[in-house]
């Protein structure tokens, strides 16, 4: 006790007041735990020995979220489980809400020993099941051949079954197992010639184009390359006609031909198509005087690819024929392509029928007769295997003419 001179009373020494008023403050910020704690050091007492009547905490005896703040160590993972280390923060007092103690360390579970200062992290092996990477194996030996049947006109003939037809594989007869005439999405490509030589036929050609695409069906998609002395992807596929119409009618004639270039790269491209029918049609002169492969080449493409060539071989009247050996034997080269691969080649003298032609050749690609057989005499030795379809006409119609691709490559597995 001290006496207060001024007051005239008898009062607590300052030191002792400032102390309780630090143990209220520590026991409001604190609660009960630091409450027993704030009490046992003022008044001498351990934090172990519970003197003090409420109780003293452990490290021991805190709760997992706040013992897991004290250098407690990782729980072990289970065997054979999968777990992902997160980095370790800095630890929250354990009085915050929301505390992030649980998430920055792992929780340690009550009674286990605490760790020493240099003990190592705890590790986590992840462990991830092992994938199978067999390649899965597809055995297909379907063939399918598109077929066209037109009269002694030249128009397109409906209305033929199964039973109208006969397939020869090698020679050897064929079960048809699959015979269908409807109207599929097709893939086309178009090989336009915008070489010198087609100087005065091109505006035409041009309509030619777009008759065929203004024709089409709206599932179907096209492709278009033009070429002079080399070829030129002008667009990939796509279903909306309107942007290669609007690229066709910039496309100016000059320089030299490359045609068996630009059908190289067609049928490498016809390999992203989606249909499963597919087609090229090539509008040219049919004269090649710049090209890098050869005839022989291109025709071992068309026989390995899957896609029939429709050509438009334009033209000069005969009276006004001043060619050159290339362009006198380009109808024949389109002729032969167009044949292998089951489709047709249209001569046209006068360009104005263009249009017409084309529109021809859309309604026969939709008018195919597609039949399907497995070769019962099948030999896996990468060998060109001739194909003959045969026609057997109800009575009362005239010949009927025939157009399928002439042969296949067999597989090697």
């Amino acid at each position: 006790m001290a006496f207060d001179h001024k007051r005239g009373i008898y009062s607590r020494a300052p030191w002792i007041t400032a102390f309780l008023a630090g143990a209220v403050f520590c026991v409001a910020l604190g609660g009960p735990g630091l409450k027993s704690s704030a009490l046992a050091a003022g008044f001498g007492l351990s934090a172990q020995s519970g003197q003090d009547g409420a109780g003293a905490v452990t490290a021991q005896q805190r709760p997992p979220e706040v013992a897991s703040t004290l250098g407690a160590p990782a729980t072990a993972l289970p065997a054979g489980s999968s777990a992902i280390a997160s980095p370790q923060g800095p630890s929250t007092p354990a009085g915050s809400k929301g505390s992030a103690a649980s998430t920055a360390n792992p929780i340690q579970p009550p009674g286990a020993p605490a760790a020493a200062d240099n003990q190592p992290p705890a590790s986590v092996n992840v462990r991830q099941p092992n994938i199978h990477t067999r390649p899965i194996q597809v055995n297909v030996n379907m063939v399918m051949v598109g077929v066209t049947v037109t009269d002694p006109y030249d128009r397109i003939v409906t209305g033929l079954d199964k039973s109208n037809f006969e397939v020869f594989d090698e020679k050897v007869p064929q079960d048809i197992q699959t015979f269908s005439t409807e109207d599929v999405p097709i893939s086309v490509g178009m090989i336009f010639d915008a070489s010198g030589s087609m100087s005065d036929k091109i505006e035409k050609s041009k309509e030619a184009a777009l008759q065929f695409f203004k024709t089409s069906n709206p599932e179907d998609e096209f492709m278009l390359i033009q070429f002079n002395e080399r070829p030129d992807l002008i667009s990939a596929f796509t279903s909306k006609f309107e942007t290669l119409q609007d690229r066709l009618l910039f496309v100016k004639s000059g320089g030299r031909t490359a045609l068996l270039d630009a059908i190289y790269l067609a049928l490498n491209e016809m390999k992203k198509a989606r249909s499963t029918r597919k087609a090229l049609l090539v509008i040219s002169d049919g004269g090649d005087n710049h090209s890098r492969y050869t005839e022989n080449e291109i025709k071992r493409a068309v026989r390995e690819s899957d896609t029939q060539i429709f050509a438009v071989a334009v033209l000069e009247p005969l009276a006004s024929r001043n060619r050159t050996p290339e362009e006198a034997a380009g109808p024949s080269l389109l002729s032969d392509l167009a044949s292998v691969s089951g489709g047709r080649m249209f001569s046209v003298e006068d360009a104005s029928e263009l249009p017409d032609i084309a529109e021809k050749i859309s309604i026969e690609l939709r008018n195919e007769y597609v039949i399907g057989y497995k070769p019962s005499n099948l030999v896996r030795d990468g060998r060109w295997r001739r194909i003959k379809v045969k026609l057997d006409a109800p009575r009362g119609l005239p010949p009927l003419q025939v157009y399928a691709r002439t042969g296949y490559y067999a597989p090697t597995q």
